[in-house]
């Protein structure tokens, strides 16, 4: 597991199932890792600037949600590469401003070694902002989802709940979730895995490729990934 420091070289950025790089950083609320975060989830985000106002509805956004991704076990943590003390200021400002105060960690990463390894400076971008990236990374420190958004747009964050409530619900259940899924919805059942689960009845509009049904009272065995 390698921790980033300035001299770092750069590393290739995270795909989906990869290992999320390690780091250390000061943040907001003190000196943070992401070996911290093992054992529950993380949505790790970076926003392009301090006092931006897509950021700062942004900001507020998670705040005020901060309660429904705790209930998740999923803890939230931001980046931009902004320093502590324009953070400290920005947060100020927003608390003053509009009577929020944000719960979680920002990170200071002037240097830029975090938001390179995790592909959040785009190669050919015009300055050193930051795309608004989100990375949900899983308790044993795998990327599960990767977003990206333009600096004109912000996040949907009743999205990024119903993304780590997926992610959750296949994990624990062995399901997939259909478009548009919601908690209570249907999900997805496995296909079958022999000649003899083909013809098993189906109800309307589904085949044995497209079976769903509530969700299984008592969840599914999990097979410890690597």
């Amino acid at each position: 597991m390698m921790t980033l420091t300035p001299s770092a070289e750069p590393i290739h950025p995270p795909q989906l199932h990869d290992q999320a790089p390690e780091f250390q950083a000061r943040t907001t609320m003190g000196m943070r890792a992401l070996s911290d975060y093992r054992g529950q989830w993380l949505l790790f985000f970076s926003h392009p600037a301090d006092f931006t106002p897509v950021c700062a509805s942004e900001f507020i956004a998670f705040a005020r949600a901060a309660d429904q991704f705790a209930a998740l076990d999923c803890a939230l943590l931001a980046l931009s590469v902004d320093s502590l003390y324009s953070h400290l200021a920005w947060l100020r400002s927003i608390k003053m401003q509009f009577g929020v105060e944000i719960p979680f960690p920002v990170i200071e990463d002037p240097s830029m070694v975090i938001a390179r390894s995790y592909g959040m400076i785009a190669p050919h971008a015009p300055d050193t902002a930051l795309i608004r990236a989100v990375f949900v990374i899983d308790p044993i420190g795998v990327v599960r989802s990767i977003l990206w958004y333009p600096m004109t747009t912000g996040r949907n964050i009743e999205e990024l709940l119903r993304l780590v409530t997926a992610l959750k619900t296949s994990d624990a259940h062995h399901v997939s979730t259909p478009a548009g899924w919601r908690p209570g919805d249907d999900v997805i059942m496995p296909p079958p895995q022999s000649a003899e689960g083909l013809y098993a009845p189906t109800g309307p509009g589904q085949d044995w490729y497209y079976r769903t049904g509530p969700l299984p009272t008592t969840p599914a065995l999990k097979a410890k990934r690597a």
